[in-house]
């Protein structure tokens, strides 16, 4: 095999590969790509991983968005957070949620001191899909998670139209 073999790139124009075998160090790079991906995918952002760097600022909580004919329900999770560091807004047809975090720990004993602290923020915006009464809704924090209830108005409860699903039989 000549080095050249090796090389998955020229110095004009990108080389697309879709042959590993002709070019291993890029089924490598690929495969450890996807190797470390798949490892930190499962350190969230609160975690004290070292090799995370400043991850918790890159943050954006899980959430829920579920329809009913009055309302649009939306739940956040947000672990380790009280209800002071996060703050919802509604402008429009945006909803964010945004929230900070400052952890600290400290550990003193007899032989050592040890003092650990992560500061971070996040914000999510999402676009409501209909109208809404923005003076009825609601919001409720339990345990790590937000819950937002936004009551659809009566035009957009109107607007809902149950459409009949035919059946096609073969043959």
């Amino acid at each position: 095999m000549a080095l050249k073999d090796l090389i998955t790139f020229n110095r004009r124009k990108p080389v697309r590969v879709q042959d590993d075998s002709r070019y291993p160090i890029a089924s490598l790079q690929r495969e450890m790509g996807r190797l470390f991906d798949d490892f930190l995918r499962d350190f969230d952002g609160f975690s004290n991983f070292p090799f995370r760097g400043e991850s918790f600022a890159e943050f954006s909580p899980k959430v829920d968005v579920n329809e009913t004919d009055k309302t649009v329900e939306i739940t956040a999770e947000v672990p380790g957070m009280d209800e002071k560091d996060v703050t919802v807004t509604l402008k429009d047809d945006i909803l964010t949620i945004e929230g900070e975090k400052k952890q600290e720990k400290e550990e003193k004993e007899k032989d050592y001191y040890h003092l650990e602290r992560s500061y971070g923020s996040f914000q999510r915006s999402l676009r409501i899909p209909c109208e809404i009464e923005s003076d009825k809704v609601d919001a409720s924090f339990k345990k790590g998670v937000l819950r937002i209830t936004l009551p659809k108005s009566p035009k957009a409860q109107e607007n809902v139209r149950k459409i009949e699903v035919k059946s096609e039989i073969d043959g």
